[in-house]
């Protein structure tokens, strides 16, 4: 907007400074010809002939620059039919000013002519010349008057200087005062734009303020959008606790009475029942997590939530060495807090699980890009990394792992969910996950999620 007036009030200016300097040198080159005119006139009444055929008079024209030598500013009178002879002229005419025949420039029915010549000194003159009967006896004299055009021009040009400076000093009051304008008119929504931020790190839960009647709509269609979000979260969350309490004792149940059953019948039904209890925590999970991505926005600071499962992990595995490492800046997760513990209890157990005999967790903060992110594309992220020297996973296996259910090696307990947990979770928050070999020779998982500052 500011751009658009900017441009709009140049070529305002521009088209401004045009019309008054082409109207300001009409008038002045009509006031030119008027005072050439009037000279001209003046002059053909001041002389006369005598009786012997001499031009007479002394002309006084009002005007010092016609006795200023070599001025510009001259005129003339010389014999135009037989009987008529000398001539006069102006004291600031010093030497003869030539002008073009009557077939070059002729007379018009008044015997009048103007034409352009040089002058004495190289300037530039306009002529006003006529011819006149000056007795009875019909003899006549040419007379002329001579200004000076490079006088105008200069005058003009002075003119035209002043006025740009004039119209350049408006124009950028007028631009700044523009933009001022236009800044403290938009100033609500950059208001709003802050209080949506706040509501996306979680630090507000709606648009809080007085806005402006143009803007009132907006924020109140807003904070609408954002209750119903919690309502469908809330709504959400209380099916997922329905579903998980109304199936929680018939799976338990089944459990038991497999165990009691015994035998191998008893064995199967209490393995399938637990694998259905994971099933279906999975999925609740999974839905849980899609009902609040997009509406709401958690925050979980990061550096205690690791530093905890570290610490419980190492006192369930005390034959393995477990280093942290923790970056100097605080990193706040764009999420909940049980979702970024399952994700780590699962990659760590993993890791617990397959270690030889040492495990490496680093936690630290990047720069990167996606799409839809803000102006620029920028975007805040972090890395979880947790390595291992255990066996790994061969690059061609990395996919497959991921899979639910799928299990590469069955020599060791579990039910082939928690990478596929892990993916899934990652997958929700649109963050990426990665399995690499370790630099100490078994599997790195990577993991990349939005922060928030």
């Amino acid at each position: 907007m500011i751009a658009f007036s900017t441009v709009w009030a140049i070529l305002t200016l521009i088209v401004i400074f045009t019309l008054i300097t082409t109207l300001y040198r009409q008038a002045n080159e009509r006031g030119f010809d008027s005072l050439l005119s009037a000279h001209l006139f003046n002059l053909i009444g001041s002389v006369g002939v005598s009786e012997g055929g001499s031009l007479t008079g002394a002309p006084d024209l009002g005007d010092l620059r016609f006795s200023e030598p070599n001025s510009g500013w001259y005129w003339s009178v010389e014999p135009a039919s037989e009987g008529v002879r000398g001539d006069l002229h102006s004291s600031s005419m010093t030497k003869t000013i030539p002008s073009p025949s009557v077939a070059e420039v002729p007379f018009n029915a008044s015997f009048q002519r103007s034409y352009a010549t040089e002058g004495i000194d190289g300037e530039e003159l306009e002529v006003f010349e006529s011819e006149f009967v000056l007795d009875a006896k019909n003899r006549a004299a040419r007379f002329r008057v001579m200004g000076n055009q490079t006088e105008l021009e200069q005058e003009i040009g002075a003119f035209q200087r002043r006025l740009l400076t004039y119209l350049s000093l408006f124009g950028v009051g007028m631009i700044a005062i523009n933009a001022i304008a236009i800044l403290l008119g938009l100033q609500p929504l950059r208001r709003v734009r802050n209080a949506l931020a706040m509501v996306r790190e979680g630090t507000a839960q709606r648009l809080d303020g007085s806005f402006p009647a143009e803007i009132e709509p907006l924020a109140n269609e807003t904070n609408a959008l954002i209750e119903n979000n919690k309502r469908i979260v809330e709504r959400s969350r209380t099916q997922v606790g329905n579903l998980a309490h109304s199936l929680k004792t018939p799976l338990a149940v089944l459990i038991n009475e497999g165990r009691a059953l015994g035998g191998a019948k008893g064995k199967l039904i209490a393995e399938q029942a637990a694998s259905m209890q994971k099933q279906v925590d999975h999925y609740l999970q999974r839905a849980r997590v899609a009902a609040q991505r997009d509406s709401v926005v958690y925050r979980t600071p990061v550096t205690p939530l690791v530093e905890r499962m570290v610490r419980v992990l190492q006192k369930l595995n005390p034959q393995t060495a477990l280093s942290l490492s923790l970056p100097a800046v605080d990193i706040v997760f764009a999420g909940e807090r049980e979702d970024l513990e399952e994700l780590l209890g699962n990659l760590l157990d993993n890791a617990m699980k397959w270690a030889k005999s040492a495990v490496a967790v680093s936690v630290t903060p990047i720069s990167g890009k996606k799409s839809g992110a803000g102006k620029d594309g920028a975007v805040n992220l972090f890395e979880i990394s947790i390595e291992d020297d255990g066996p790994g996973i061969p690059e061609d296996k990395a996919r497959e792992a991921l899979k639910r259910g799928r299990r590469l090696d069955e020599t060791k307990p579990g039910t082939g969910l928690g990478l596929a947990i892990v993916a899934d979770l990652v997958n929700e928050y649109g963050g990426v996950l990665a399995l690499e070999r370790s630099s100490m020779g078994g599997l790195k998982a990577v993991v990349q999620l939005r922060s928030l500052q």
